[in-house]
């Protein structure tokens, strides 16, 4: 009698024709676990639990997997700053709302940094341009990139004249550059041995700063 040959495990780690999304949710894990250096495409097929060889045809190169998974740390910035802006509560006046906008999109930001630093580590390890970047991958459920967003933030300002139009231009990157500065401060600099209670206070009074400012 023949002897039936073994029918061999099922996968658990991927979906069959899945595998690229297999590959870019182990790329994710290893970000959040150690930063753009900790992608490696062959532990990322090791996650996902092929060989090697079997990434090339989603990723060419291990730089490629590391855009891929940039583009979802983007993503999910741009989902934490929306969340902020979600709890805003209604009913207020237009400019109210407009500074709460503000301040919901700068603290989304610090907050992921403090909270998902591997992957905002990642989202930031290799200069891309912003101003005309429309990779869908990178934006949040609005359909808006972080830069998006806050620049949607600062118009509002500007329709419920709290911002003089003529100082609108260029804005963004003022507020950015000091939110982003900060960040990096508290989870690569002098700060990042401050509670995080003590660095949400410091974040708020930048924002107050940012807010005044521009």
């Amino acid at each position: 009698m023949t002897r039936a040959a073994p029918t061999p495990p099922a996968r658990s780690t991927y979906r069959h024709g899945d595998l690229r999304r297999a590959l870019l949710e182990a790329g994710i894990d290893l970000a959040r676990e150690g930063g753009p250096d900790a992608i490696v495409l062959r532990e990322a097929t090791r996650r996902a639990g092929v060989v090697p060889n079997a990434a090339y045809r989603h990723f060419a190169s291990r730089q490629d997997l590391l855009q891929a998974v940039r583009a979802a740390a983007l993503s999910s910035l741009a989902i934490a700053m929306e969340s902020e802006l979600g709890g805003l509560r209604p009913g207020r006046g237009a400019a109210a709302l407009a500074r709460a906008s503000l301040r919901a999109v700068g603290t989304g930001y610090l907050r992921f940094a403090l909270t998902e630093t591997g992957l905002f580590r990642t989202a930031f390890s290799v200069p891309d341009e912003v101003e005309n970047d429309a990779d869908p991958a990178k934006a949040g459920n609005s359909g808006l990139n972080p830069f998006q967003l806050l620049g949607a933030a600062l118009d509002k300002l500007v329709e419920a004249g709290v911002l003089p139009a003529e100082r609108r231009p260029g804005a963004e990157y003022l507020a950015w550059s000091a939110v982003h500065g900060l960040a990096i401060l508290l989870i690569d600099g002098p700060l990042r041995s401050r509670a995080h209670e003590q660095a949400e206070a410091i974040g708020q009074r930048l924002l107050d700063m940012v807010e005044k400012g521009i």
